[in-house]
């Protein structure tokens, strides 16, 4: 299946919106796991079992397992999401930018070396920074339009003078994305949570496309607002999905040794109260 299929599929099968960031922090490890950055793969596993019949997606952070020499580990835990959670897709986020060749190796490295089913892009440099990852024709590709952090303002929320109609940088994005960017239906864009009226105004210009959500949670972006502003799904889930990622909350819901136990609580009241604002 496609990368798209995948996320419907997933969608339908755990009955969920929510994507579970992978955001390995060994400095807030429980227990005597505290500290030690060889625990990476066996805590991010931990989490995995404890909350995969609860999401649609899982979201590694590259930088989280990269900073610490621990891309062997981030190998292994994809591998193990493949062999527990078949029927989840992996986002792999690592917001990618760059052109040419460059960009066809970020690609070999996130659809290859760690078969990410997704990735995640800055579209900062133009469609030919894109291209490259959407010859891969049953991955995913989820660009950046309007992030959840507040410097997103100082380019996304600009006004562009040469476009008919002057949109906004993440309203012109939404629109490639939906139109001539999206060649082969691969394509997602990231919204962030705290922004409910952008998200709204990303959805009426990208109608079909998945929007990955960050921002709930620990970031307190709404979760009834967020789903009111971007879900769209019809009778079969179908169409206008959503992935309201949540890192933090769910995987420090605990300094004990039951952190995996109140990660699943978390993830299962998120996943809750999410379905109840459809």
């Amino acid at each position: 299946m496609s990368f798209i299929q995948q996320l419907q599929a997933a969608e339908r099968l755990n009955d969920s919106m929510l994507c579970v960031g992978l955001d390995p922090e060994p400095a807030k490890f429980p227990g005597d796991w505290k500290g030690d950055a060889s625990r990476i793969f066996d805590f991010c596993a931990a989490i995995v079992d404890a909350t995969k019949d609860l999401v649609l997606a899982f979201k590694p952070q590259i930088a989280y397992f990269a900073a610490h020499r621990a891309e062997d580990q981030l190998e292994r835990l994809m591998a193990h999401i493949k062999r527990v959670a078949p029927a989840v897709p992996v986002i792999l986020d690592a917001k990618r930018g760059d052109i040419g060749s460059t960009a066809e190796q970020y690609a070999r490295e996130a659809f290859v070396r760690y078969q990410a089913d997704a990735v995640t892009l800055s579209p900062f440099m133009g469609f030919d920074s894109i291209e490259p990852y959407l010859r891969y024709g049953d991955k995913g590709a989820i660009v950046l339009c309007r992030t959840s952090n507040p410097g997103g303002s100082d380019w996304q929320n600009q006004r562009l003078a040469d476009v008919p109609g002057q949109p906004r940088l993440y309203e012109h994005l939404a629109h490639l994305a939906q139109t001539e960017w999206n060649k082969n239906g691969q394509l997602g864009l990231v919204v962030g949570a705290t922004f409910p009226a952008e998200i709204a105004r990303v959805r009426e210009l990208a109608p079909t496309l998945p929007l990955l959500i960050p921002g709930v949670g620990a970031q307190g972006g709404d979760a009834a607002a967020t789903v009111k502003a971007g879900w769209r799904g019809d009778a079969q889930g179908s169409t206008g999905m959503i992935a309201v990622n949540s890192s933090r909350a769910v995987l420090y819901a605990s300094a004990g040794a039951d952190f995996a136990a109140a990660a699943r609580q978390v993830a299962q009241a998120t996943r809750l109260q999410l379905n109840a604002a459809r």
